[in-house]
């Protein structure tokens, strides 16, 4: 059984740098978890790293799509073990949502019949809100994991419940999981309010950095709010401001705000759903400790 190393943990947590250090230590290759650095240019929103700051270590899974290329959690889990059983480094995946982590990691199958079918035609007429306030009632766990613009996987869900007359969610939870790779989970935390400044600092630097450039870039080459590569945190939420009805400085807030509610959830649906080992980032005995414990582990 291939040995992976996971860097887990909410955004600015130091992943990225914690990822860069034991890939030095274990010779390492790092494979990204993210569902929007597979957008070529979707760099700043995404927080993609560039060629320099890789320092050499090899990064697979980023700027592998177009703007209307879709990307799912069966998506990952296929490229992500291929990524998994060819590179010839330590394996080790860098972020990622916890639905795409528990689809790679674990024995985890997504129904081949539900991916491939028509969504329902009825759906079809509906416009997003309605569709999500729909999976709300009918899925409240689903909905939970899929952002409320994301069209195709709301239709995904909704057909899913009408034509199997069970939550998406519940087909999902009954499956057997186990892990398919002995894998040890670092996860990266700190005390939160440190994190949360740290996330409003690192928006205020994506603004800096020339984010809402890199927005009107994208729309002006023909992507719009409703393609795929758009769904993420730091891109839907320039809609307003390209409508005319909010500033910069009401679109950054924004950013902020959904930033620090989606670091909350991954706190917590990491620790209900995967055995994360938690070290803080931000000490550097703890991290000490977290790279000694790895280390003993992958021997």
């Amino acid at each position: 059984m291939r040995k992976v190393l996971v860097i887990a943990g909410p955004t600015a947590s130091g992943k990225t740098a914690f990822s860069l250090k034991m890939a030095h230590l274990l010779n390492g290759e790092i494979i990204s978890g993210d569902s929007v650095q597979v957008y070529r240019g979707l760099d700043i929103g995404s927080g993609k790293i560039t060629a320099s700051e890789m320092e050499g270590i090899p990064h697979h899974l980023i700027d592998i799509l177009g703007f209307e290329d879709q990307y799912s959690a069966a998506d990952f889990q296929k490229a992500a073990r291929h990524e998994i059983d060819t590179c010839s480094g330590f394996p080790i995946i860098c972020g990622g949502t916890g639905l795409y982590l528990k689809a790679c990691l674990y024995d985890y199958s997504f129904s081949e019949e539900t991916e491939q079918e028509p969504a329902d035609p009825t759906l079809e007429a509906l416009d997003n809100d309605t569709l999500y306030a729909m999976l709300k009632e009918a899925d409240p766990i689903q909905s939970e994991k899929i952002h409320p613009h994301n069209r195709r996987r709301l239709l995904r869900s909704l057909t899913i419940y009408r034509r199997t007359g069970r939550p998406q969610s519940s087909i999902e939870q009954s499956q057997s999981h186990e892990m398919i790779y002995d894998t040890f989970i670092a996860g990266c935390t700190m005390d939160r309010d440190q994190l949360y400044a740290r996330i409003d600092r690192r928006v205020e630097g994506m603004i800096h950095d020339g984010l809402l450039n890199e927005v009107e870039n994208l729309l002006k080459h023909g992507v719009s709010f409703e393609s795929p590569c758009m769904h993420g945190i730091g891109y839907q939420e320039w809609k307003p401001y390209a409508e005319g009805n909010a500033t910069v400085e009401e679109v950054t807030a924004e950013i902020q705000k959904h930033s620090r509610q989606y670091a909350k959830k991954q706190y917590t649906w990491l620790n209900h759903q995967m055995p994360v080992h938690w070290f803080n980032s931000t000490d550097e005995e703890d991290t000490k400790r977290m790279i000694q414990e790895i280390m003993t582990w992958a021997k």
